[in-house]
């Protein structure tokens, strides 16, 4: 019998055993026609980025099916949110999995610590329904600066250290990394601007 484990804006997570179904359900306040592409494009999206990463070492779920339309079924992962165990001992290889990814050319666009699972004794990132392809040093610096945002704001305590560590660890395994981080230090300033723009 399955369980729910997750129900976010987008989509409902069930667990049956060692299955995950992840199900975009119908969004009734869209019209009929723009609801059916919407999720359709992107259940099709995340099987494609799944799929990708399965021939590399990055630690994910492992894709198992799709109804080519609104499920996708993979691999539980047995393990702790890293959200809950947090600190700057995992930020190193934070920065390693981030530099693979973008070496893979898939941006996240979700990066937050609730998004990776302590498994087996290593990270895996998970939910990669607003994830896309793209080796754009704009689209990369902006996955680094969510999950600055993220960090800052969930763990507050270990970001200082954990930050520079990550930035760290993204530079050694990235090759074009100054290109990212150049690019990032702009992001970080329109988001400072917008910010007092606020004020």
């Amino acid at each position: 019998m399955s369980e729910i484990i997750g129900n976010g804006a987008e989509a409902v997570i069930e667990r049956d055993g060692l299955v995950v179904l992840k199900r975009r359900p119908v969004k009734a306040y869209r019209l009929a026609f723009i609801d059916e592409r919407l999720r359709t494009q992107r259940t099709r999206r995340e099987v494609k980025v799944l799929k990708k990463l399965s021939s590399t070492n990055i630690p994910v779920p492992r894709f198992i099916s799709s109804d080519d339309k609104e499920c996708i079924s993979m691999s539980f992962l047995e393990g702790q949110k890293l959200r809950d165990i947090f600190t700057f001992e995992h930020a190193k290889e934070i920065g390693v999995l981030l530099a693979e990814l973008h070496k893979a050319g898939i941006v996240h666009a979700d990066l937050t610590t609730s998004n990776m699972i302590y498994s087996n004794g290593k990270i895996h990132l998970i939910d990669f329904g607003l994830s896309f392809f793209s080796e754009k040093p704009e689209d990369r610096a902006c996955d680094l600066h969510l999950l600055a945002r993220a960090l800052e704001s969930k763990h507050h305590e270990h970001f200082s250290r954990s930050w520079k560590d990550i930035i760290a660890a993204y530079a050694q395994t990235l090759p074009e990394s100054d290109a990212v981080l150049s690019r990032l230090e702009k992001v970080e300033q329109r988001g400072r601007n917008k910010q007092k723009g606020k004020e």
